[in-house]
C-alpha cells in the first residue's frame, strides 16, 4: 500500500476557510505532525500531498489546503494554488468551524463533498443543534482521536467506493485470464540504470492482478520469444521502439505500446486517437504544447524535447513552435494551440487527465499523447488502436 505510486490513488483533499481547523484534521488522520497548526492565517502555504492507507478502502492520496478567502499577504496566491488542487480531487473534505458554519461556501463542481465541522467540543450546544438540523449527512468532529473520526473514515469509505464503478485495469479488459502478453522493455540511453520505467511495473502488476502471463524482452529477443510460445495475445511495447516491433510483430497478433495501455485506464482514449486528425493540417509557426506529468533530466534523443517534435516536422514538412510544460500546470493562453500532445501520465492522477481533456475538449483543442502520436507518425496507429475500439 505505501509504495503505491500517488498517480493511481483517489485524492482527498481538505478544503475549508482559513483556521477551520483543516491541518489539525490532516495530521489526525495521517497520525503524525506534517502540516504546521497555528492560530496565525495563513500557516498554510502551498497544498501538502501525502499517501495513507484508509481502512477497508485501501490507498489514497490525502491533501492539506491552504484556506479559502485568504486575506494574508500572499493570500490571492496560496489560495490560487488550493484551487489548483480541485483539477486532481475525487472527494472534498469541506472543514468548517462549527461555530461559524454559515461562512466560506464555495462551488466545486461535479466533485462529491463531505461536510465535516470541527471545533464542536467548544461550540455552544444551541449552535450545535441547528447545525445538526440544517446538515443531517454532515460529519461533526469532537475529538481527534482514532474513535472520534471513525465517522469521517466512514463517509470516506462510502464516497470513494461510489466512485469504482469499473475496474481500473490495463489489460484485464483486454487479455483474457491465462492469457499471454509479450512486453517489449528495450534498453538504451533512456532506460534508468538497475530498474524498470513506472508504466512497465504497472503492467506486469496488472497481469498478475488478472492473471495474465507475461513474458518480458528486449526488441533484440523479441523474434525467438514470439517463436518460443505456442500463443501470444498481446505485444506491448516502449513507444520509442513501436516501429522496430511493428515489423516483427505478426499482423495476426495485436499490437500496442505502454502508453497506450495508460490513455486507455485513464480514460477517453479515442480522443487521444481523434487528435492526430489535424496533424496533415498544420502549417509554418503553429504552436503545439507538449504536456509532461513529470520533470526529468533529458538526453540527447529524449522522447518529448527531440524525437516527437522532429518526426512531426519530418512527417509534415512544416517549421513548427514547441513548448514545453511540465506538472500539473498549464498554460493559461491554450487557444493559440493547434494541438496539445500529453505523454503517458504515469506520474499524473486518472481525475487530472480526464478533467484536462474535457477542457481541451470544451475549447476545441485537439490532443494526442506521445504513444499515439508515435504510432500515427510511424504508420501503425491503425493496427495498435484496434484493441482499443469501441472504447472511450
Amino acid at each position: 500500500m505505501e509504495k503505491t505510486p500517488l498517480s493511481m490513488r483517489k485524492y482527498v483533499a481538505i478544503f475549508g476557510p482559513t483556521n477551520a481547523g483543516k491541518s489539525t484534521l490532516f495530521n489526525a488522520m495521517l497520525g503524525q505532525d506534517v502540516s504546521i497548526v497555528s492560530e496565525i492565517e495563513g500557516t498554510t502555504t502551498d497544498p501538502v500531498i501525502k499517501a495513507m492507507e484508509l481502512i477497508p478502502y485501501g490507498p489514497i492520496a490525502l491533501v492539506d489546503t491552504a484556506g479559502l478567502g485568504d486575506t494574508g499577504v500572499l493570500g490571492e496566491r496560496r489560495e490560487k494554488k488550493t484551487i489548483d488542487i480541485l483539477s486532481r480531487c475525487d472527494i472534498i473534505l469541506f472543514v468548517r468551524d462549527v461555530r461559524f458554519a454559515d461562512m466560506g461556501d464555495f462551488d466545486f463542481g461535479k466533485v462529491p463533498v463531505i461536510n465535516v465541522y470541527t471545533k464542536c467540543d467548544v461550540a455552544d450546544e444551541e449552535k450545535l443543534q441547528l447545525v445538526r438540523e440544517n446538515d443531517k449527512k454532515g460529519v461533526f468532529i469532537f475529538d481527534h482521536t482514532f474513535e472520534g473520526l471513525a465517522k469521517l473514515r466512514e463517509e470516506m469509505v462510502s464516497a470513494l467506493k461510489k466512485l469504482d464503478t469499473q475496474d481500473e485495469t490495463l489489460l484485464g479488459d483486454i487479455v483474457p485470464s491465462g492469457g499471454m502478453v509479450v512486453l517489449v522493455i528495450p534498453i538504451d540511453s533512456a532506460a534508468p540504470k538497475g530498474r524498470l520505467i513506472l508504466p512497465q511495473v504497472q503492467t506486469i502488476r496488472d497481469c498478475l492482478d488478472h492473471d495474465i502471463r507475461a513474458v518480458s524482452t528486449t526488441v533484440k529477443m523479441l523474434e525467438d520469444t514470439l517463436k518460443s510460445l505456442k500463443k501470444t495475445d498481446l505485444v506491448v511495447t516502449d513507444s520509442q521502439a513501436f516501429h522496430e516491433v511493428a515489423r516483427i510483430v505478426p499482423d495476426e497478433i495485436p499490437l500496442t505500446s505502454f502508453s497506450m495501455l495508460l490513455a486507455n485506464q485513464k480514460g477517453r482514449i479515442s480522443q487521444l486517437i481523434k487528435g492526430t486528425d489535424v496533424i496533415p493540417n498544420l502549417l509554418d509557426g503553429d504552436k503545439v504544447l507538449m504536456l509532461e506529468a513529470c520533470t526529468h533530466s533529458t538526453t540527447h534523443d529524449d522522447i518529448g524535447r527531440v524525437k516527437i517534435p522532429s518526426l512531426l516536422q519530418k512527417k509534415t514538412g512544416k517549421k513548427l513552435e514547441f513548448v514545453h510544460f511540465s506538472g500539473y500546470d498549464l498554460p493559461e493562453n491554450l487557444e493559440e494551440y493547434k494541438l496539445i500532445i500529453q505523454c503517458g501520465g504515469c506520474m499524473i492522477n486518472k481525475k487530472a487527465i480526464q478533467n484536462r481533456l474535457e477542457l481541451f475538449k470544451e475549447k476545441g483543442i485537439p490532443v494526442t499523447n506521445y504513444g499515439v502520436v508515435l504510432a500515427y507518425l510511424t504508420g501503425i496507429l491503425t493496427r495498435a488502436k484496434k484493441v482499443f475500439e469501441n472504447k472511450g
